[in-house]
C-alpha cells in the first residue's frame, strides 16, 4: 500500500511540474507544501526559498487579507482570475493573475491551491502594444491617407441580401453614430468594418481594432482608457486605444466577452464622449466612432447577461447581420473561384477549378467556420493539388472523413460505352433473379433471351 500512495505521489508531482503554469499550494496552517519552477519563476525566489516555509515568511508584504491563499482557506470559496500585488523577500515587487481554489476532504477544507500567471509580463506586453500602435498611427498619418487593408470591394458576393447589406452600410458609414455587426466567425465581420471606415469621413483618420476576448479583463480598462502616473507602482501617463483612436474609428470585437462593469464605462464614453484614465481625474474629450462586434445573436447575449441593454441600444442606432456561409449557398462556388484565382497567382499554379464530385461536397457541406473556412480549405487543396482540378482526395482530412464511404471510394465517372452497357446488363440479370428467386428458366423469359445465353452471361460473370 506504503509503494502505491508513492507511487501515486510521484505522478502526481510529475503531471504537476508538465504544467506550464504557477502552482502554489499550502496547507490550512499557511505553509507551502507544493512550489513548481514556473511559480518560482513568476515570483522571482527559488523553490527551496518557499517550499516548507509560511507564506508571511516567503512573502512579508502579505496579509491574511491580501492573501488569495488564505482568504479562501477561510471561506472555502474559490476566487477566480484575481489580480494580486506583493513584495518577495528579496523586496521585488511581483504581478500575477490568480485563480485560487480551496482543497477539501469531504466537507472540511484542507489547504488551498492557487494557480499564477505572470501578470507583469502581460501588463509589459500590453503596454507594449500601445506604445507600437500610437507609434504606427504617427508614421500612417504622415505616410499613408488609408488606414485599412480592405474596403467593401474586397467583400465579394453574388447574393442579392448581402449585396443590399453593403449597399445599405455605404449609405449610413457617413454617419458618426455607433454600430453594432452581428455575425458567425468567419463570416467577415472586421473585414466589413474596414468597410465602413474606409466609406466613412473618418478614413483618414486611425482605425483601430481590439479583441476585448484577447486581452485579461484586468488589463483590458488601462488598454482602453490609458494610465495615469502613479495609479499604480510604476505607472506612467499612457495613452489609451481611445485616445490613439481620437479622429477615427474603434472597432471593439466580441464585445460580449468584456466585463459587465467595463461595459458601463464604455457606455459613459459613447454618451458624453469623454474618458477619464485609470488611476487618473481628468477628463479627456475624445471623438472616437465605435463600432463593435460579436459572434453571438444580441438576444441571447442580452438574455445570458453577457451584453448590458442599455449598451445594447446605444449601439443598436445601425445594426447589420452578416449572413452565414450557408445561406448564401450562390456564393460558395463563386468564392472558391476568387480564392482558386488568388491562390494561383501566389502558388504559381493553373489550377482550373473543381470536379464535379467536390462541387457536389461544396454546396452540400455546412461550413460551420463560414468564408476563413473555405479560404483555408482551397488554400491547403491548392498546395497539395497536382492536377488541374480540385478533387475530394485533396480535402484536408477532417473533411474527408465526412465523406460517405461510398463517396470516398467513387472513382471518377466513366464515359466507356462497354463498361456501362456491361454494368447495367449485369445489373438486369441480378434484378431478374431476384424476381424469379433464381429460377434460370423464368428469369430468361423475362430478361427476352434464351435461357443458354443466360447460362453463358451467368458463367462469364462468376
Amino acid at each position: 500500500m506504503g509503494q502505491l500512495t508513492a507511487l501515486t505521489q510521484e505522478v502526481l508531482t510529475a503531471i504537476l511540474k508538465s504544467i506550464d503554469e504557477g502552482i502554489h499550494v499550502v496547507n490550512t496552517e499557511g505553509k507551502t507544501i507544493y512550489y513548481n519552477e514556473v511559480a518560482a519563476r513568476h515570483d522571482g525566489v527559488e523553490v527551496a526559498e518557499v517550499l516548507g516555509k509560511h507564506l508571511f515568511e516567503a512573502f512579508p508584504s502579505l496579509t491574511k487579507y491580501s492573501s488569495t491563499l488564505l482568504r479562501v482557506i477561510k471561506t472555502a470559496k474559490p476566487i477566480y482570475n484575481q489580480t494580486q500585488v506583493y513584495v518577495n523577500l528579496h523586496g521585488a515587487r511581483i504581478d500575477t493573475i490568480n485563480t485560487t481554489l480551496p482543497i477539501l476532504l469531504g466537507d472540511e477544507v484542507i489547504g488551498a491551491v492557487e494557480i499564477a500567471k505572470d501578470y507583469s509580463r502581460m501588463k509589459l506586453l500590453s503596454e507594449r502594444l500601445l506604445d507600437l500602435q500610437k507609434g504606427r498611427n504617427k508614421s500612417r498619418k504622415k505616410k499613408l491617407p488609408k488606414q485599412v487593408k480592405y474596403t467593401f470591394n474586397d467583400l465579394k458576393t453574388v447574393n442579392s441580401a448581402f449585396k443590399s447589406l453593403k449597399e445599405e452600410a455605404r449609405k449610413l458609414a457617413k454617419s458618426n453614430s455607433p454600430i453594432l455587426v452581428y455575425g458567425e466567425s468567419g463570416t467577415g465581420k472586421e473585414l466589413f468594418v474596414q468597410g465602413i471606415h474606409d466609406e466613412s469621413r473618418r478614413s483618414n483618420g486611425p482605425f483601430i481594432a481590439q479583441n476585448c476576448a484577447a486581452i485579461p479583463e484586468s488589463l483590458l480598462e488601462s488598454i482602453l482608457f490609458g494610465t495615469a502616473k502613479g495609479s499604480y507602482t510604476g505607472a506612467v501617463d499612457r495613452k489609451g486605444l481611445f485616445e490613439l483612436s481620437d479622429g477615427g474609428t474603434l472597432f471593439l470585437d466580441e464585445l460580449h466577452t468584456m466585463p459587465i462593469e467595463l461595459q458601463a464605462k464604455l457606455l459613459r464614453v459613447l454618451e458624453d464622449g469623454i474618458v477619464r484614465r485609470v488611476g487618473g481625474s481628468e477628463n479627456i474629450l475624445v471623438d472616437v466612432r465605435v463600432i463593435a462586434a460579436v459572434n453571438v445573436h444580441p438576444g441571447k447575449a442580452l438574455q445570458q447577461q453577457l451584453l448590458r441593454s442599455d449598451l445594447y441600444y446605444r449601439l443598436n442606432v445601425f445594426t447589420f447581420s452578416l449572413l452565414p456561409l450557408r445561406e448564401r449557398k450562390e456564393d460558395i462556388l463563386f468564392l472558391t473561384d476568387c480564392f482558386i484565382g488568388e491562390f494561383n497567382s501566389n502558388l504559381q499554379k493553373n489550377i482550373q477549378g473543381l470536379d464535379q464530385q467536390l462541387q457536389s461536397f461544396f454546396q452540400e457541406y455546412q461550413w460551420p467556420g463560414n468564408v476563413r473556412e473555405l479560404k483555408h480549405t482551397v488554400e491547403y487543396m491548392m498546395n497539395v493539388c497536382e492536377r488541374e482540378l480540385l478533387g475530394t482526395e485533396d480535402l484536408p482530412v477532417m473533411l474527408k472523413q465526412l465523406l460517405s464511404p461510398a463517396r470516398r471510394n467513387q472513382k471518377p465517372e466513366s464515359l466507356s460505352l462497354r463498361r456501362n452497357l456491361d454494368e447495367l446488363e449485369k445489373s438486369l440479370i441480378m434484378k431478374a433473379l431476384d424476381q424469379c428467386d433464381g429460377n434460370i428458366n423464368q428469369a430468361a423469359k423475362l430478361l427476352d433471351i434464351p435461357r443458354q445465353t443466360l447460362q453463358y452471361k451467368l458463367k462469364k460473370q462468376s
